[in-house]
C-alpha cells in the first residue's frame, strides 16, 4: 500500500474528487493547509499598497491505495488539479506499512 499526498489549490478540489471518484477511489482525508513552493509566495495590491502573501492556502489531501492503483491515482490528479499556472501544487508517494479499521479491527483493508 502507498500513501498519495497531493498539495493542490483549493478550488481544485471537487474536480479532483469527482475524477478520483470515476476511476473508484472513494476514501481520502482532506486538510486546509497553507504553504508555499518554488513562487515563494505573492504580491497583491491592497488599497493602492503593494502587500507579500507569503503562505497561500492549499489543501493536502490523502489517499491510501494499493500498490498497483498510484500511477492513475497520480495521473487522475495531475490531469484535474493542473492549471499551468505556478502554485498548482505537488504530490508525494508514502509507503504503507499497515492499516486497521478502527470500527471491526481488520488489518490492512
Amino acid at each position: 500500500m502507498k500513501m498519495v499526498e497531493a498539495i493542490i489549490r483549493p478550488e481544485k478540489l471537487e474536480c479532483v474528487k469527482k475524477v478520483l471518484e470515476d476511476i473508484g477511489v472513494a476514501g481520502m482525508t482532506v486538510t486546509e493547509v497553507r504553504g508555499r513552493g518554488e513562487q515563494k509566495g505573492i504580491k497583491l495590491q491592497f488599497r493602492g499598497r503593494e502587500m507579500h502573501v507569503d503562505l497561500l492556502p492549499k489543501v493536502k489531501m490523502e489517499i491510501v491505495v494499493d500498490d498497483g492503483m498510484v500511477d492513475r491515482v497520480i495521473d487522475a490528479i495531475v490531469e484535474s488539479a493542473r492549471t499551468g499556472n505556478p502554485g498548482d501544487g505537488k504530490i508525494f508517494v508514502i509507503p504503507v506499512e499497515s492499516s486497521t479499521r478502527v470500527r471491526t479491527g481488520e488489518m490492512d483493508v
